[in-house]
């Protein structure tokens, strides 16, 4: 067993690693900077954690992912590896503390959101740091050409010249060959290292379903089918009306996304990870960190934006490596839907600029202040106050972003947390002063440790449980001992936040390049483009057109999705169909013929040419012209 297989049992209590992790673990570990495209659920985070383990100092991690960052962190304390983290919503005493115990203590992983790094505070406290290795998670946001490009990823390339020992891990589970590269260019890797798995899932099924009810699609579907599995859905109202609507027709479902409370998010990923619940109805908030093996099928009620996000979130059903679908729902107004995206995607720049003014008289930022501070953002509120869409603000502010000037959270759910002020000499004094929050005191003090040093996160409810009170007691008790400054209570919140990564410009001065804006704009009808080839295509493998895209070639058949099957329908072996197929396409493409004629120009046995035939003119490949002749279709 060598020194790799010793730290993943030891600490996580596996012998054997999974496909490609031990390479870009003994990569890094020899300081090569490395670029690992592995698919969802194939294990990333072990391929830095274990060589971070043998190496003396912190691995610093990067994620935009705050909730996996937690997750995270909270298992590696489990594991009892010291693990913290670091993003919007803090307080400034919280980073601090965090900091030194970074510096000065037994930490091994900082986990910080990127937005974070650009901060003097931070680039200040890094140096003091021995920074093992940089750890670059979700990649693909350093590159415009990627499909969720994020302006503080780029920043991440000054590190490199605040920590030049540290080699970079970059990781992620979609990219196409030209965000591989432009990964690469932007972290500045002294040369190319690229290890990845393929990108073939030979368990997964890829069907596309061309149906005009969904919903009767749907109960028809999961009438049948008993397993576990996710239905992905583009807005918050549609997973609640879904989730409602099969639940009333006897298929019991729950709904996820965003901008539910903290803790019911938590309670329905947990029912459904342990098959209390077996559908799970959501948007693509739902999914990440979840390593459950037994999903059976992902169907998308809607097209996705692009095939990067389609193929990730499909790659959640069978991780098992058992037989999984993956079923994309498509009709004629979901490709309307699809063209209307693009206008509400990218709002006139007028729009915009609108937005930012109404965004730092909304903060009250007064002109050329602002820059670096994080503002709690309730965007229904702000539309509201200023008389916009909801959609039209999110929309101008993911702009905003793109183009530099703020920065824009996802919501980020902080438990309450209280630290101590006071020594606990002056506490007992305090206890022995004020008898009335003696017992509450002592409570606190047994359910929770730490409270002298760190930000302790506590639990309003359960306190209240052990005392025998109610909550709103609870929060009376600590509010007061805050107003006395014996703690400092920071209450639970659950909001984005905006980040002003440039002072408050004035209206006239704000600059949206309308090139970039162009390129960007192009850039998503590329890959809306791209999804809908994917959705339309009535005659080429699913999984051959994934791979193509993610740059692999000359790839095989997978026998199983819907054109596969109704390829196998015709009773041909693959090299038959190919060849009858190209014979057909040339004699075709030289002149259109009437049937009879095609039949006796080719070679092959008649039975199987009008079967093949058939099927080319089912799946509109060929067509009858004016003359009753059979002719080619340039698709």
């Amino acid at each position: 067993m060598n020194k790799y297989q010793q730290i993943l049992t030891k600490y996580w209590g596996y012998t054997n690693f999974r496909p490609l992790q031990l390479e870009i673990i003994e990569s890094i570990d020899k300081n090569i900077d490395t670029l690992g495209l592995m698919p969802t659920g194939g294990g990333k985070s072990v391929t830095f954690q274990v060589p971070a383990m043998l190496k003396a100092g912190v691995c610093l991690v990067i994620t935009p992912l705050v909730a996996l960052m937690r997750d995270q962190v909270e298992r590696l304390n489990k594991l009892k590896i010291k693990a913290m983290a670091i993003y919007s919503g803090m307080m400034f005493q919280e980073i601090a503390n965090c900091f030194d115990h970074c510096a000065y203590g037994d930490v091994k992983f900082l986990y910080c959101s990127p937005e974070r790094i650009e901060t003097e505070l931070f680039k200040h406290r890094i140096l003091k740091i021995n920074v093992s290795m940089i750890v670059v998670d979700e990649a693909h946001c350093i590159s415009q050409w990627g499909y969720d490009f994020r302006p503080s990823y780029l920043r991440i390339a000054e590190l490199r010249e605040l920590l030049p020992h540290a080699p970079v891990l970059a990781l992620t589970a979609t990219a196409t060959p030209e965000v591989v590269k432009d990964i690469q260019e932007k972290l500045r890797f002294k040369r190319s290292n690229v290890l990845r798995s393929p990108f073939e899932r030979k368990n997964l099924s890829y069907i596309v379903r061309e149906v005009e009810d969904k919903r009767r699609y749907l109960l028809r579907t999961l009438a049948k089918n008993k397993s576990s599995g996710i239905i992905y859905a583009r807005t918050r109202n549609t997973t609640r009306d879904l989730a409602e609507f099969l639940t009333k027709n006897n298929i019991p479902a729950e709904y996820f996304h965003a901008g539910l409370d903290h803790q019911v998010k938590a309670d329905r990923q947990k029912r459904w990870t342990t098959g209390k619940t077996k559908i799970i109805v959501a948007t693509n908030a739902f999914g990440m960190g979840i390593d459950k093996p037994d999903v059976r099928f992902v169907i998308h009620y809607d097209i996705p934006d692009s095939i990067e996000e389609y193929f990730q979130e499909a790659g959640r059903a069978g991780r098992d490596g058992e037989p999984a679908a993956g079923v994309l729902l498509v009709n004629d107004a979901s490709t309307h839907d699809m063209l209307e995206r693009v206008k509400t995607k990218y709002p006139e720049i007028s729009s915009i600029l609108n937005v930012y003014q109404a965004l730092g008289n909304y903060f009250q930022i007064p002109v050329s202040a602002g820059k670096g501070q994080s503002y709690e953002f309730n965007i229904a509120d702000f539309a509201a106050r200023y008389s916009m869409s909801i959609l039209n603000v999110y929309n101008c502010l993911r702009i905003l972003q793109d183009e530099g000037l703020i920065e824009l959270t996802e919501t980020i759910e902080n438990p309450t947390r209280i630290i101590f002020n006071v020594s606990r000499d002056d506490l007992y004094k305090f206890q022995v002063a004020n008898f009335q929050f003696d017992e509450f005191i002592k409570l606190i003090l047994r359910m929770y440790s730490g409270l002298f040093v760190n930000y302790c996160k506590i639990n309003e409810e359960e306190i209240a449980k052990k005392a025998g009170i109610t909550t709103d007691t609870v929060y009376q008790y600590l509010s007061r001992l805050s107003q006395q400054r014996i703690i400092t209570y920071l209450p639970r919140k659950q909001s984005p936040f905006i980040i002003y990564t440039t002072e408050r410009l004035e209206q006239k001065n704000i600059h949206i390049s309308t090139e970039k804006y162009f390129r960007l704009k192009e850039n998503y009808i590329s890959r809306l483009n791209a999804m809908l080839m994917y959705a339309s295509s009535s005659s080429v493998c699913r999984s051959q057109i994934l791979l193509s895209y993610f740059g692999e070639r000359d790839t095989e058949r997978c026998g199983q999705c819907d054109m596969c099957k109704r390829k196998n329908e015709l009773n041909l072996s693959k090299y038959e169909y190919n060849r009858l197929t190209d014979d057909i396409r040339q004699i075709l493409l030289i002149q259109p013929l009437p049937l009879d004629t095609l039949i006796d120009k080719l070679n092959h046995d008649k039975d199987k040419i009008i079967r093949t035939i058939q099927w080319l003119l089912d799946n509109n490949y060929i067509n009858y012209n004016d003359k009753n002749e059979l002719t080619w279709i340039n698709l």
